[in-house]
């Protein structure tokens, strides 16, 4: 009963909506047909010193005769065009073309059927008409909108607003600039130019200066009490927008970036394209990008396996992967919740992957053997491992067991089952370690690099098992013998640096303490590290997979090292605050090294 209720409603509403565009609708016919008929009587009453009495009667009978045809002929036209449809709340440069064409065809064939059929008329009456008519027709139609543009702005007036400065005077700059002039709903002011064009300095676009160049970005901010500032400037380098954005970073005002050229060549540059500048804006490198397409031909039709595949990214290899056709993925992961919403996710977008998402350990051999047994996959790319530097320090051991025993255990089910190759996901803290985390991880590139020169060498049969769940029948099976000593396996390892938003990065802590109000923790202020995104992070495992011929180590070019103490208070001021007096940043001082007396099981290892 409810339902039929409220479609009735609807249908009221519709009707009512519909009678109302109606009413509009033959409002203007009405008005357009009555403003036609004045305007070609103002003409002829201009025409004669605006003295009714002086207009001949050989013109007043010709008009006459006329003016009732020629103004129909007008609302057809009128009608043809469009211009009885058009929303004119948002009237624009087409509405305003079709009243021009509207009013040159008029006026054409009106001229034309006089002069044929009726009587010459005197050339003023029809520059004044044509003039009049123009007026009349257009005005009515805009005067909606402009009645709107100064509620807006009495509005805006009443209301405190927000000052902007843009940085970019060029095409990008202008956009933006007009689509916040032209907003109704906004409290925005824009109050400067930043431009690096000498040429523009000093002068003005719409009544706003162009204030200076990135040099004189604070002085603006400080003259005219700048709170939010536009990067407009899509052209820019990594490099030129990362200076640029430092400046800015410097003020306490609130950054907005457009992402890039796209916006500018597609035409959509306007405020809503804005997004608030992220922290890897200022890292000041383009990003790097593999080629995907070789990538993904590699992967099609094959049966993938991601260890860890639940993680920041290992999720982000089952992504790129399922959208590009595999012919069954592997999910493997010991945490569930994890595994389970990446294993949503993936449904949801890919119906029709055959996706298999299952727990376990890989330190568990008898799981590791019973996977690679039932699933046989042809590639692996293991990221599960124990990442987080501290408490790796506090658990040196579950380090070793979980990154080095279980990277030597999957890897040798690997080997046995066939697998034709095997990525190793390290890390840059894998050279010349100094903590328990980054040692596991040279220990797990030195496992791969010995599997993958013992396979070349022929010797694979000589590989120790490291079985601890009484697999004595493995261990003597021919089979697994026979196997061994026919591997083809390609083992290759990948490292990178800080991935930024990763489980393991310093940004989210970051984030986390601001949000609590500080202090923000940096260990030293002199220390740097290499950042880099997520889908660069996959993109490099991806290429490694399919360039990969065994016992290689693939890093990736990541630019320049970053401060983390600069990234700390980057990220304090993109979030609104001032470094040192809202948010304290304090220094933690460095963690010990390996080379400790709890830490020298671990390191002797290594």
């Amino acid at each position: 009963m409810n339902t039929i209720t409220n479609n009735s409603n609807n249908k009221e509403q519709n009707s009512k909506f519909l009678m109302h565009w109606q009413i509009v609708t033959l409002g203007l016919i009405v008005y357009d047909f009555i403003a036609v008929c004045a305007s070609y009587f103002l003409a002829l009453w201009i025409r004669f010193d605006c003295k009714y009495s002086e207009i001949p009667t050989e013109y007043l009978r010709p008009y006459f005769r006329t003016i009732l045809i020629y103004a129909i002929a007008v609302v057809i036209i009128f009608w043809f065009l469009r211009l009885y449809k058009s929303i004119w709340r948002f009237a624009s440069y087409n509405e305003l073309l079709r009243v021009c064409i509207g009013t040159l065809i008029t006026i054409g064939g009106y001229i034309a059927f006089t002069l044929l059929f009726v009587k010459r008329m005197p050339i003023s009456y029809y520059l004044f008409g044509i003039v009049i008519q123009f007026i009349f027709t257009l005005g009515i139609r805009f005067a909606y909108r402009f009645i709107l543009l100064l509620r807006g702005r009495n509005a805006k007036n009443d209301a405190p607003e927000t000052r902007v400065m843009i940085i970019g005077a060029g095409r990008a700059g202008q956009f933006i600039y007009r689509d916040i002039k032209g907003a109704i709903e906004t409290t925005e002011r824009v109050c400067c130019f930043i431009d690096d064009n000498p040429n523009k300095f000093g002068r003005y676009i719409d009544g706003v200066p162009v204030f200076g160049g990135r040099d004189r970005i604070l002085e603006a901010c400080e003259k005219y009490d700048i709170e939010k500032i536009y990067v407009a400037i899509p052209s820019a380098s990594a490099e030129q927008k990362r200076d640029i954005l430092n400046i800015c970073s410097a003020t306490s005002c609130k950054l907005m970036n457009l992402p890039g050229l796209y916006q500018l060549t597609s035409g959509e540059v306007s405020v809503s394209q804005m997004k608030e500048v992220a922290i890897e804006d200022l890292l000041g490198r383009d990003p790097i990008k593999a080629d995907m397409e070789a990538i993904f031909a590699y992967l099609k039709g094959k049966v993938i396996m991601v260890t860890g595949g639940g993680g920041s990214i290992g999720s982000e290899l089952c992504r790129q992967i399922a959208a590009h056709s595999p012919k069954q993925l592997i999910i493997f992961d010991i945490y569930e919740n994890n595994a389970y919403d990446i294993q949503l996710e993936l449904k949801h977008n890919y119906p029709e992957l055959d996706l298999v998402t299952l727990i376990g350990s890989v330190r568990d051999s008898r799981r590791i053997f019973q996977v690679f047994e039932q699933y046989r996959p042809e590639i692996v790319y293991h990221a599960a491992a124990h990442k987080h530097v501290p408490l790796m320090e506090d658990s040196p051991c579950e380090s070793i067991k979980n990154n080095v025993i279980g990277t030597y255990k999957t890897a040798f089910a690997a080997m046995v089952h066939g697998c034709k190759r095997f990525v190793l996901i390290s890390t840059d803290k894998a050279v010349n370690p100094v903590n328990i985390m980054g040692a596991s991880k040279r220990c797990c590139e030195m496992v791969v690099q010995a599997f993958d020169a013992k396979i070349k060498a022929g010797k694979a049969d000589e590989i120790p098992q490291l079985f601890t769940h009484w697999m004595r029948e493995a261990v003597d099976n021919p089979e697994v013998t026979e196997a061994l000593r026919n591997t083809k396996t390609e083992f290759v390892a990948v490292r990178f640096g800080n991935v930024l938003g990763s489980n393991g990065s310093v940004i989210p802590l970051f984030k986390k303490q601001i949000a609590h109000g500080g202090p923000v923790t940096v260990t030293h202020p002199d220390i740097i590290r290499y950042f880099m995104t997520i889908p660069e992070a996959v993109g490099l495992v991806l290429t490694a997979g399919t360039l990969a011929h065994g016992g290689e180590i693939f890093v990736l070019d990541m630019g320049e090292p970053v401060k983390i103490d600069t990234l700390a208070r980057n990220l304090i001021r993109l979030s609104g605050f001032r470094p040192d007096v809202d948010i304290k940043v304090e220094y933690s001082g460095l963690r010990d090294i390996i080379g400790t007396t709890k830490n020298n099981l671990c390191f002797s290892m290594v």
